[in-house]
């Protein structure tokens, strides 16, 4: 057990990067978020949104895939969607993050490794309501981050991606309930900093196919 459990504090030593792994996104107080400060809060609205979804939901894998998902940014680093706007982009991201992940499996062997992997991978897939779930949340907090962040942070993209949360959400009644309160937050805003909110949904619908 302990070369097994060496390699868990290995694993540990890595994940200490996502404390100062930084996002494109902002706090209230004006410092960047890391990608640890992301991980935890999306756990927490696991905890507080789970009694109000639509189907029973097993929390626990729930929490896993939370916690995981972005573990491969220990080793690749976190690239914000809006720069992965060429498929050659997004072909080298998935490369990375799919070496990373084996990378972990690898080190963490026997079946924890390959548990990880698999969550990981779930996670990626979307094909569970568990990963719908997580995925969902993983764009709701984003935008709820958004929302607490000075607007002068907001790049013009995440002006429209702040409407574009549906494609995330339509699965769920709560979740899109959920969706509607803070997008309605991030139209306030935007309004408020005299930002023309019907120039953005004029822009999203000319550039997206879709919008919930």
């Amino acid at each position: 057990m302990k070369n097994e459990l060496k390699n868990v504090l290995d694993v540990l030593a890595l994940s200490e990067k996502l404390k100062y792994e930084l996002r494109h996104s902002w706090l209230s107080n004006g410092r960047q978020e890391s990608v640890a400060e992301h991980t935890w809060r999306m756990s927490l609205m696991v905890v507080l949104l789970e009694p109000y979804l639509d189907k029973e939901l097993d929390t626990a894998r729930t929490l896993k895939m939370v916690i995981v998902h972005d573990l491969v940014e220990a080793e690749a680093g976190d690239i914000p969607v809006f720069e992965v706007s060429t498929a050659k982009a997004k072909e080298l991201k998935q490369a990375k993050e799919r070496q990373a992940i084996e990378n972990l499996r690898l080190q963490l062997g026997n079946g924890l490794g390959q548990h990880v992997y698999e969550l990981w991978h779930e996670f990626e897939d979307k094909q569970t309501y568990e990963a719908q779930v997580a995925n969902a949340l993983d764009k709701l907090e984003v935008q709820i981050q958004h929302n607490h962040a000075d607007i002068s942070t907001w790049l013009e993209v995440e002006q429209e991606l702040c409407l574009l949360m549906g494609t995330h959400t339509g699965f769920d009644k709560c979740l899109t309930e959920f969706k509607d309160l803070i997008e309605e937050l991030a139209i306030q805003k935007m309004d408020q900093a005299g930002i023309d909110v019907a120039a953005v949904k004029q822009r999203v619908a000319a550039k997206y196919t879709s919008l919930n």
